[in-house]
């Protein structure tokens, strides 16, 4: 007998995690081998045998901050020079950096700010990292409120004269370690601004928050996947890092938003979840090439225009929402839940809302979730009444209209009559329809505003109250298991 080796050939994802801790992956596997994350002790062991100088134990992203440089003050009128003019004082010199105290427009008030001696633009100046929120994203990502962000100097981009919607795929991206204030905002600058409004608030220090969103014309999420979205997205991390090691400070970053959904028109809801969990996955590696952490992924669940053209969408993000591997996902709030202008588009104020909940989203990371429907079951009995298990954060409520949301699909003239709060279960609905019938599927929130939520809720600046709403989903109904 032949002999055999001693090993499985059996085929594995291309992508995985073989040990994970609490602050993230230990060692992970891509087609080319392993990967390996190292303490900081351990690096600092092998740097000493090598015969070199232990490396710089924080977490960085590339390329490295260099060592912290000596203050000096600053002459009067060479500062009167630098500065072009500005309401500052106090200006100190910190290598290549003017550092000061200003009254600036915007809604920061009178704080530090920074500036590079040779020019450029005036940058806030607070501490710890410079933090990302990248968006990526089909042509409906790019859209964004004209004019700048609250906190001009605090919620910047590249300063490659692009703009903060990117390259809408048409060409790279080009490199630079230089920032600039935004003259529109899209939403990943909104969410920035929310955040810095919170902060305020709360007594607590502005950070630096570098926003880029990036978009292209895929027409399948798998498109995307390869697409020169996603590599100006990684580019833009790379001008983020080299942006912040320039001012000798780490970047991290915060998010990525994604906005791809209704431009995936393939009508298949398996290969929309596939092609997103395939983007997730290029975008973390190509972020960890760069020293990056995998990043928290926060979406928004579009609803579609219509049950009979919007199916797929819905069921490929509601797939998504259950079932998205190991990726760091969440879903900060469905669309139905936000206003309208004659094009279909979320109005100013509904970008606003939209901001704010996925900020509070953020702030939660992966303990926010949205109540999100599972199984629809005939409940015993001759009744024409189905039961809808949920899961969500806390008991779910209702309010007010007969159907909430919900539609039949598959029967004519078959209607749903009312909804309640299941009395044995509060994360549990009845739906009362006209009749029992077979092949039924139960829509909610498919092309018609939802009324289903836990009891979250979080005053908006805009003056309304946001709740956290069920994301919409399409079910079939089946026999349940004492019908």
């Amino acid at each position: 007998m032949a002999d055999r080796p001693d090993r499985d050939d059996t085929r594995i994802a291309g992508h995985g995690v073989v040990v994970r801790a609490a602050n993230g992956d230990v060692i992970r596997y891509d087609p080319t081998g392993l990967v390996m994350r190292l303490s900081d002790q351990v690096i600092a062991d092998i740097a000493l045998r090598l015969g070199q100088s232990p490396a710089d134990p924080r977490p960085a992203a590339p390329p490295a901050p260099p060592p912290p440089t000596a203050t000096a003050p600053v002459d009067a009128a060479d500062a009167l020079d630098a500065l072009d003019g500005l309401d500052a004082w106090g200006v100190t010199r910190e290598g290549d950096w003017l550092r000061f105290t200003a009254r600036m427009p915007g809604a920061q008030g009178v704080r530090g700010f920074r500036r590079h001696v040779t020019g450029g633009a005036v940058l806030g100046d607070g501490p710890g990292a410079v933090l990302g929120i990248l968006g990526l994203g089909g042509p409906r990502a790019a859209l964004a409120t004209p004019g700048a962000p609250a906190f001009p100097h605090h919620v910047v981009g590249p300063a490659d004269d692009i703009g903060a919607v990117g390259m809408a795929g048409i060409e790279a991206a080009p490199a630079t370690d230089r920032l600039e204030p935004l003259r529109e905002c899209p939403l990943e600058a909104q969410v920035a601004e929310v955040i810095l409004h919170w902060q305020m608030e709360k007594f607590a220090p502005l950070p630096l928050i570098f926003t880029r969103v990036e978009t292209d014309a895929s027409a399948s999420a798998a498109d995307l996947a390869r697409g020169m979205a996603v590599a100006n997205l990684i580019a833009a991390a790379g001008n983020l890092g080299a942006a912040a090691a320039r001012m000798g400070k780490r970047a991290r970053i915060l998010a990525v938003c994604l906005d791809y959904a209704l431009e995936h028109v393939t009508g298949d809801a398996i290969a929309y979840r596939d092609g997103m969990l395939a983007t997730m996955r290029a975008v973390e590696d190509g972020l960890g090439r760069l020293g990056f952490d995998r990043p928290l992924f926060v979406a928004r669940f579009e609803a579609g225009l219509a049950p009979e053209t919007a199916a797929a969408v819905i069921e490929g993000q509601w797939e998504l929402a259950w079932n998205h591997g190991d990726h760091r996902l969440i879903f900060a709030a469905p669309s139905y839940g936000f206003a309208r202008d004659a094009y279909d588009r979320p109005t100013p104020e509904a970008r606003r809302q939209m901001a704010e909940m996925t900020a509070a989203a953020l702030a939660e990371g992966a303990g926010w979730r949205c109540p999100t429907l599972f199984l629809a079951e005939w409940e015993p009995g001759d009744a024409p009444v189905i039961r809808v298990t949920a899961q969500a954060e806390g008991p779910l409520g209702l309010e007010a209209g007969a159907s909430s949301g919900f539609t039949l699909l598959g029967a004519e003239g078959n209607r749903v009559e009312a909804v309640e709060i299941a009395p044995d279960d509060p994360q549990a609905l009845l739906v009362r329809v006209t009749a029992r019938a077979a092949g039924l599927r139960l829509a909610y929130a498919a092309g018609t505003p939802g009324a289903l939520r836990d009891d979250w809720a979080m005053d908006s600046a805009t003056g309304a109250k946001l709740h956290r709403r069920a994301l919409p989903a399409i079910l079939p109904v089946r026999e349940g298991r004492h019908a």
